[in-house]
C-alpha cells in the first residue's frame, strides 16, 4: 500500500507496526531501511474521518437520495458552509 501512495506522490502517514520492526531488526542488513512517517501528520489523521462523519449526519448526503450530481454537490457545499460557521464561532 505505501508503494501505490508513494508512486501516485502521497505521503504516507502509517507507522511501521511493532512486530515488522523487531522482523527487519532480526534480518539485519537484508531488513530494509525503517519506514518514515510525520508524527504530527499522524496524529492529524482523523481530521478528515471527522469531516466525513459530520458530512454523513445528514441522511440525504449519507445515502445520496439526490438525482442529480448538482443537487448533491450543493448540499455538500451547504453543509460545509454550517460547518465552518459553527467552527469560527458564528451563529445561524
Amino acid at each position: 500500500m505505501r508503494q501505490h501512495l508513494r508512486d501516485r506522490g502521497i505521503e504516507s502517514v502509517i507507522p511501521e507496526p511493532r512486530d515488522q520492526q523487531g522482523h527487519r531488526k532480526r534480518r539485519g542488513s537484508r531488513g530494509g531501511r525503517p519506514v518514515t512517517y510525520d508524527r504530527i501528520d499522524y496524529r492529524n489523521r482523523n481530521v478528515v474521518e471527522r469531516g466525513f462523519c459530520r458530512l454523513k449526519q445528514w441522511r440525504a448526503l449519507a445515502t445520496r437520495y439526490d438525482d442529480l450530481a448538482i443537487v448533491y454537490r450543493s448540499a455538500v457545499v451547504l453543509n460545509a458552509v454550517i460547518a465552518w460557521t459553527h467552527h469560527s464561532g458564528d451563529t445561524l
